[in-house]
């Protein structure tokens, strides 16, 4: 074998590992935009996308390479969501709730010691795992930081967790579940733990459907959910510092992300729209192109909020008092809000550019999909309920950091 080149010797495995990134999102976006009209038709998990996902190793992204994942950052994953999100908002909703959980795990076990959740972490990754979430609960609202059903541990070493869940997402479809409850049955409703269910141990009954507006392949279904774990699939840290330090950090850029790749997707047919007209006539400037300009400004602005969250994000995975901090907590809060309305404002001020032909529900500029997608964001997690825990953050902060 001949010696490698200087060329190929100076930064040539990075630029390697960039290219490969960059095929397996190719891969995965191809499949997800192929199925993605009738994912939506239909109201059905984007199946397509999730074989392609596994196929290219996707589902262990995060967990470090040592242990048998691709070792990606958080930046890295979240440009996957984005381009997800630009030709299927519900299989980059999927996407992005799925890595919301695999960082609990990459971040709050300890992958270096033999544990059944260490083994389980680098099973998601060897097995391509899908990750779910359970943190609402009936008659408790949509707050995650609280629980009424609890960790009831046995004698053998077992604990079982039971839960009345309003929503689960994709939860028929996932190989585990990550579920919140309180600590013990003695424990108050805002101590709670972090449970890891896989799939074999785990009893779902479906109590409700999902026949949503948008976002209608994420399978949003109702569940009386029940699981029996060793005790060691607890999670060691409390779920306050889980949620603080991740969850709720993951969640929002994650999601974030997803709503970017709707909005420039959206700006994206906006523009076909413009060139086309400018096309047809040349040496004029079609009447909507002003519009696109305007519209420009909104995307761009969108992009530079939600990538320097990112970065912030991922200052603080190394930075726990960062991370724990009430700035960090209300920049999440603020990160989650402004997105989850600038798409909604991005999507229909494109389909005032491209005007009837984005209101058919089919067509290459059909904008009927993401504007029904982008209705979404504000409700889940309803944005009144951030502004609230802003708002509690605010009246007791002591500034800007």
């Amino acid at each position: 074998m001949s010696a490698p080149t200087r060329e190929n010797r100076s930064g040539s495995g990075e630029d390697m590992q960039r290219r490969d990134w960059s095929e397996r999102i190719d891969a995965v976006v191809a499949a997800a935009a192929a199925a993605a009209a009738d994912v939506d038709a239909q109201g059905r998990f984007p199946q397509e996308m999730l074989d392609a996902a596994r196929e290219q190793l996707i589902l262990g992204a995060h967990v470090p390479a040592v242990h048998g994942g691709l070792g990606r950052s958080i930046t890295e994953i979240c440009r996957l969501v984005e381009a997800l999100g630009a030709v299927c908002a519900s299989s980059a909703a999927v996407i992005a709730m799925h890595f919301s959980q695999e960082l609990c795990l990459t971040r709050h076990v300890d992958l270096e010691e033999d544990t059944a959740l260490s083994r389980f972490t680098c099973r998601v990754a060897a097995e391509q795992l899908l990750l779910a979430s359970s943190t609402t609960e009936k008659n408790i609202g949509g707050d995650t930081r609280t629980s009424s059903c609890a960790v009831v541990a046995h004698d053998d070493g077992s604990a079982t967790v039971a839960k009345s869940a309003p929503v689960i997402s994709y939860g028929r479809f996932a190989d585990a579940i990550l579920v919140t409850a309180r600590r013990d049955p003695e424990a108050p409703a805002s101590e709670q733990s972090l449970v890891v269910v896989p799939r074999e141990h785990l009893s779902l009954e479906r109590t409700s459907e999902w026949d949503a507006l948008g976002l209608r392949g994420t399978m949003s279904e109702g569940f009386e959910l029940e699981g029996t774990v060793s005790a060691d699939m607890v999670l060691p840290v409390d779920f306050a510092t889980i949620s603080a330090q991740t969850m709720l950090p993951a969640s929002h850029t994650l999601w974030a992300s997803s709503w970017l790749g709707l909005a420039t997707g959206a700006g994206a047919v906006a523009r076909r729209f413009i060139q086309k007209k400018a096309r047809s006539n040349p040496g004029t400037t079609p009447p909507g192109a002003l519009r696109l300009a305007e519209l420009e400004v909104r995307i761009q602005s969108m992009i530079d909020t939600v990538r320097s969250s990112i970065a912030r994000f991922e200052e603080a995975a190394h930075d726990p008092e960062l991370a724990t901090s009430m700035h960090f907590a209300i920049a999440m809060n603020t990160l989650k809000v402004s997105t989850s309305e600038s798409v909604r404002a991005i999507v229909s001020e494109a389909m005032v550019i491209v005007g009837i032909a984005s209101y058919s529900n089919t067509g290459p500029f059909s904008l009927a999909r993401s504007l029904r997608d982008a209705m979404g964001p504000s409700l889940q997690v309803n944005n009144d309920r951030i502004l609230n825990s802003s708002a509690s953050l605010l009246t007791v902060s002591k500034g800007r950091a």
